[in-house]
């Protein structure tokens, strides 16, 4: 037998819930704030979701101790394999979190949803104790989040639920989907395609749902036999729901026309740059009409997720592929909500649902764009008017276009004394451009020429400045930044800030100076 230290601490298992600090129970976020020693599982340095949970309540000068896997997935050089590797680092979290307790300091252990569910914790509660006394503190599960995120009740009455890992093999798992009322998926990663055929094998697939980062920021909801791409990485922690028969909402599978149904359509909807407070109310209105919203999965994650309705990310490269899943949606009765930065019809979604359709025979699908707020006018916004006068829109993106005609539409649009807002003007493999735009913008503009610069406007990484054309460098820009270069008569005034554009135009062409010391053009 075991005898505990009189002056030794205690080990506290904390739920933090599934991922909302709002969601972290008062009797936790009092411990945390208590404790000592907070310590938490990550799989790589500074990555911890638990941690994530805890920060508000998290005291200053608290020791925290960062327990970093040293492998997450089944391939590593050890000696033991995965299992030999992982067993390791186990018994040395346990020894680092014993030196602590030995040493008569409570340690408060962070546990993503529930202590007691597929958690980190049991394995230092299993090394740990007798030795040392442990109290658990219950969190809110990840499948209580994830159920609440899909609007859904998981079984009610006298249903039964199964909970289990995606890892379990296939036989096992079509047995108990087609033996419980409810299932839940925990920890979805890897072999979504498996996990999707066994479901089909016994008949569940229809109402599943796969549900990612619930409670926390880039929530999802989507049906899983609708995912545009099936063999796509998911995130780690999403989770497939099957609600039982009597609990289950209406299936959340493509829609059919019925009789006298309303026929489905498709809105292509502007974003605005950033937050909900660029949308318009027609566009508020369309997103929270729609059955299924569609679009590039950093764009969705800026549409707030209601109940029953689905939701389907891809990634930004397949527009066609988007394109023609939406009208699909549609053909088969959905109000389909398909999503863009800024303006649709600004290099967006708008003109690849309408060529899609155009060309892959949808015409029968009706189609609508609604305006956003764009890039283009948004950074202008933020320095005054440059946009004041005539201005022509680039793109600098070759990817759908030649380079030599982007530089060839640049030497035109500058030699008409045109502004000119350029998207897309860089990347990490695009960084030359920058250099052979600026060359070519001074063939016809003045070195003093003001070009404003402006990255991430409306969110919390916005930087907008103004500088001279002759010094615009690739250091200057990447994928979220846009620029909008000045012509002949656009004046930037160094006193205030404000760089405009004046509306008249009095016959005299060419490029003219800035005034250095005023700042503005004669």
């Amino acid at each position: 037998m075991t005898t505990r230290p009189a002056t030794a601490g205690t080990l506290y298992g904390v739920g933090v819930g599934p991922g909302d600090p709002e969601l972290v129970t008062v009797k936790a976020a009092r411990l945390i704030g208590a404790a000592p020693v907070v310590a938490y599982h990550a799989a790589r340095p500074g990555r911890s979701l638990a941690r994530a949970s805890a920060v508000p309540y998290l005291r200053p000068g608290v020791v925290e101790e960062e327990l970093v896997y040293p492998v997450t997935r089944g391939v590593t050089p050890h000696p033991g394999g995965y299992q030999g590797a992982i067993e390791e680092f186990y018994e040395r979290s346990a020894a680092r979190l014993a030196d602590h307790l030995a040493a008569g300091r409570d340690v408060a252990l962070l546990a993503e949803g529930d202590p007691t569910l597929y958690s980190s914790f049991t394995h230092m509660q299993r090394r740990l104790v007798p030795r040392f006394r442990c109290v658990i503190v219950p969190g809110v599960t990840s499948v209580s989040a994830t159920a609440a995120a899909a609007g859904v009740a998981l079984v009610t009455g006298d249903e039964t639920l199964a909970v289990l890992p995606a890892t379990t093999r296939a036989d096992r798992l079509g047995a108990l989907a087609a033996g419980a009322d409810g299932l839940v998926l925990m920890k979805v990663r890897g072999d979504l395609g498996g996990v999707r055929r066994a479901l089909a094998a016994a008949g569940r697939l229809e109402d599943a749902l796969l549900v990612s980062r619930a409670s926390r920021e880039g929530e999802r909801v989507t049906a899983l036999r609708d995912l545009v791409a099936p063999e796509q990485d998911v995130p780690y922690m999403s989770t497939i729901l099957v609600p039982g028969a009597a609990a289950a909402r209406p299936a959340p599978s493509s829609p059919s026309p019925a009789v006298g149904h309303e026929p489905g359509s498709v809105t292509v909807v502007g974003l605005g740059p950033a937050g909900p407070e660029w949308l318009t109310p027609e566009t508020a209105d369309a997103l929270a009409a729609a059955d299924d919203v569609v679009g590039y999965e950093t764009y969705l994650r800026r549409v707030p997720s209601r109940p029953g309705q689905r939701r389907h990310a891809t990634d930004n490269r397949v527009e066609a592929e988007r394109a023609a899943f939406a009208l699909d949606l549609a053909r088969r009765g959905a109000r389909v909500a398909v999503v863009s930065s800024g303006d649709p019809g600004v290099f967006a979604m708008a003109s690849a649902v309408l060529e899609t359709r155009a060309d892959g025979g949808y015409q029968d699908v009706p189609v609508r764009v609604l305006p956003g707020v764009t890039a283009a006018n948004a950074v202008a916004a933020r320095v005054g008017a440059p946009l004041g006068h005539d201005y022509c829109v680039v793109s600098l993106s070759d990817q759908l276009k030649p380079w030599p005609l982007v530089l060839r539409r640049l030497r035109a649009a500058a030699a008409a004394d045109l502004v000119l807002a350029l998207y897309n003007p860089g990347s990490k493999t695009r960084r030359a451009h920058v250099d052979e735009v600026r060359a070519c913008l001074l063939e016809e503009r003045d070195a003093d020429t003001p070009v404003v610069v402006g990255r991430a406007v409306g969110s919390e990484g916005e930087r907008v400045e103004v500088i001279r054309l002759a010094d615009l460098t690739a250091d200057h820009v990447d994928m979220r930044t846009l620029l909008i270069v000045g012509s002949s008569r656009t004046r930037w005034d160094a006193e205030t800030g404000a760089v405009f554009t004046p509306r008249h135009h009095d016959g005299r062409s060419g490029p003219v100076t800035v005034d250095a010391a005023a700042g503005t053009r004669p």
